[in-house]
């Protein structure tokens, strides 16, 4: 891919927004065009673009004119928007036209919606991971000691039945301890299945995240950051196993020391 020389940003929660204008940033590209969420994004946002501008969850049409107000023509979806926002959503005229047509509303249709509502405009919804390829997981042991053989043997059954729920649509993280399935994450999010599936197996537990069968890497791709790990050391999961080159790890290094320091293990497979 050529860098592109303006780079928009559709900015949700959490690091992942400021972490992927930094790497555009060394990357190559000269302009970054942020479109920011009321509510969600970071405000910190500001200090690492070059525009930002302030939406409510729900303006699609003032979004596709602020991108082609600053001529963006490559865009990239970073972080989340939480779920409850995305239904509590007040939608002006362009995306209740766009709503109506979905005969399924989860997040999976309604941004492959909003990307085809870019491509109208000549905007080119990038994979989310452009210019963070370092950050996908690896194969292997991540962080923490080998797993048992009952731990292995979660991750087995565990990764099956995430699979099967990701390709439903339902969610793509699940808890399980010896050999039962505590938590399928639906549409709470991957921070309250872990609490849910935590509180049920009291401590040992098992998470296992993936990426959908079919995932469409431009938007919901996996993502494990800090506060996932702290989640996880609150609830006392033993293992986070994730899928090896669809999972994006934030801020790597402290992740990795903030799950050996909770006996935590994370492996990538």
């Amino acid at each position: 891919m050529q860098t592109p020389e303006i780079l928009g940003i559709i900015a949700g929660n959490g690091v992942y927004p400021r972490i992927l204008a930094a790497a555009a940033r060394k990357g190559g590209v000269k302009k970054i065009v942020a479109a920011a969420f009321i509510d969600e994004t970071d405000p910190e946002i500001s200090q690492h673009v070059d525009v930002v501008e302030w939406l409510r969850v729900g303006q699609l049409g003032r979004l596709l004119k602020f991108f082609r107000e600053h001529e963006v023509h490559r865009a990239i979806m970073a972080g989340q928007i939480a779920p409850k926002n995305l239904f509590d959503l007040r939608p002006d005229v362009r995306a209740l036209v766009v709503l109506a047509k979905l005969k399924q509303r989860n997040a999976e249709s309604i941004f492959a919606a909003i990307a085809d509502e870019l491509a109208k405009v000549d905007i080119d919804l990038l994979p989310a991971t452009t210019f963070l390829e370092n950050e996908l997981a690896a194969k292997g042991l991540i962080a923490g000691a080998n797993l048992s053989r009952a731990e292995e043997d979660d991750v087995d059954l565990g990764w099956s039945v995430a699979k099967e729920i990701a390709r439903l649509d339902i969610g793509q993280t699940i808890i399980v301890k010896n050999g039962t399935v505590l938590a399928v994450e639906a549409f709470e999010g991957t921070n309250d299945a872990i609490k849910r599936g935590g509180a049920l197996a009291r401590e040992g537990a098992v998470m296992i995240k993936v990426a959908k069968p079919n995932q469409d890497m431009r938007f919901d791709v996996p993502v494990i950051g800090i506060e996932t790990v702290k989640v996880a050391a609150e609830s006392k999961l033993r293992v986070i196993a994730i899928e090896s080159g669809k999972t994006l790890l934030l801020e790597r290094d402290a992740i990795v020391d903030l799950a050996q320091r909770a006996n935590i293990s994370i492996v990538a497979r």
